[in-house]
C-alpha cells in the first residue's frame, strides 16, 4: 500500500491545523528574511540559521540544515529564494530519514508476523502527556481490529491509576491495576499473564514518571523489563518516551535523561498543536537518533497521529504537492 493512499485527507487537515502555530511562528519568519532577497547568500544563511535555533530546532541540528543548504547551494551554482521551501523541505525530511525516522505501522495495524502480545511501554514524566497518550494509543490499536490491555504500573501516585482507569472506560479497554504503592514490576507481570491468557494482541504498559532520581529511575525501569521477561521473553518490544513539545529545550533535556536511564526506542511528541515549538520533533529526532514514532496534534482521542516524515516537512511549509 502506498503511503499517500492511507494517509487520508482527514489526517492531512488535522495535522496541518496542529501545526498551524509553528508554521506560524518559524516559517513566516522564513518568509520575511526571504523578502526583497534575489538569492540565497551568507546574509540569509545568518538570518535561516537564528530563525531555527530560537524556534527550538537545535543548535546542532540547525547547523546541520545550514551545511545542507551550502552544499546545494553551491552544487546547484544559483539557488535563487523561490526554490528556498522546495530545498528545506528535501534537505529535511533527508535529515529525518537518516534517522530512519518513519514508522512501519499503518494507521496502528500490526504486521501479521508479529508477536503478540506486542508490548508497549511507556515512560515520562509527569505533566507530559503520557497517560493521555496511553488512553489514545490504546483507541486507536483496537480501532484497528487488535485486542488491547493497559497495565497501571505507575503505582506512586493515585492520580494516575486513575487517568488510566478514565482512558480504559474512554476506549473500551480491560486495565489491570494493584494498590496504591504495588510493586511496579508486579503489575507489569500480571497485565501480561493475563494479556497471553486471553489472546491480547497489545499491551502497554504505563510507568511512574520521575527524574529526581535517574539510578531509581534506572533501577524500576530494568526491573520492569526484567520481569516481563519471564511472561514475555523479548518484551517491552517498545520503550515510548512521551515528550511535551511545547516545552521546547526541556524536552531535550528530559530525553537526555530518560535515553541514559533506559533503551528507549521510540518518541512521541504531544501538544505540538498548542505551541510554535514543533520544530523540536526534527532537533530531538536527529540528535537522539530515535525515530519519532507518534506525534500529538490536539485534545481529541483521535488527535494521536502515526508520524510521517514527509508530510510533517510539507505541512510545516504548508506545500502539498
Amino acid at each position: 500500500m502506498g503511503f499517500f493512499k492511507f494517509f487520508s485527507k482527514e489526517k492531512k487537515e488535522t495535522l496541518d491545523k496542529g501545526l498551524e502555530r509553528t508554521k506560524q511562528g518559524v516559517f513566516s519568519k522564513i518568509a520575511r528574511a526571504v523578502a526583497g532577497r534575489s538569492r540565497i547568500d551568507d546574509d540569509f544563511l545568518d538570518d535561516l540559521e537564528e530563525i531555527f535555533i530560537t524556534s527550538d530546532v537545535g543548535v546542532e541540528t540547525t547547523l546541520k540544515i545550514i551545511d545542507r543548504i551550502q552544499e546545494r547551494v553551491a552544487r546547484d551554482k544559483f539557488v535563487t529564494t523561490s526554490e528556498l521551501n522546495s530545498l528545506l523541505q528535501e534537505e529535511i525530511t533527508a535529515l529525518l530519514a537518516e534517522n530512519d525516522n518513519e514508522s512501519a505501522l499503518e494507521d496502528f495495524t500490526l504486521p501479521a508476523d508479529a508477536p503478540r502480545p506486542h508490548v508497549i511501554m511507556v515512560v515520562g514524566v509527569n505533566g507530559v502527556g503520557k497517560t493521555t497518550t496511553i488512553g489514545k494509543l490504546a483507541h486507536q490499536f483496537k480501532a484497528a481490529g487488535n485486542k488491547v490491555m493497559l497495565g497501571a504500573a505507575d503505582t506512586f501516585r493515585a492520580a494516575a491509576v486513575e487517568q488510566l482507569d478514565v482512558w480504559g472506560e474512554r476506549a473500551g479497554v480491560p486495565v489491570v491495576k494493584q494498590k496504591l504503592g504495588a510493586d511496579p514490576a508486579s503489575v507489569a507481570f500480571d497485565t501480561l499473564q493475563s494479556a497471553k491468557a486471553n489472546g491480547v494482541d497489545v499491551v502497554i504498559i504505563d510507568t511512574a514518571g520521575r527524574l529526581h532520581n535517574k539510578k531509581g529511575l534506572m533501577d524500576e525501569l530494568t526491573k520492569i523489563r526484567s520481569v516481563m521477561q519471564k511472561v514475555v521473553p523479548d518484551a517491552p518490544h517498545e520503550v515510548l518516551l512521551v515528550l511535551d513539545g511545547s516545552t521546547g529545550q526541556n524536552a531535550f533535556e528530559q530525553a537526555r535523561q530518560f535515553v541514559a536511564a533506559t533503551k528507549v526506542n521510540q518518541l512521541a511528541i504531544t501538544k505540538l498543536d498548542g505551541t510554535a515549538k514543533g520544530g523540536v520533533v526534527i532537533g530531538i529526532s536527529d540528535q537522539f537518533r530515535i525515530p519519532v514514532k507518534y506525534i500529538g496534534l490536539g485534545e481529541g482521542i483521535n488527535d494521536l497521529q502515526v508520524f510521517h516524515k514527509e508530510e510533517f516537512v510539507q505541512s510545516l511549509f504548508g506545500d502539498r504537492k
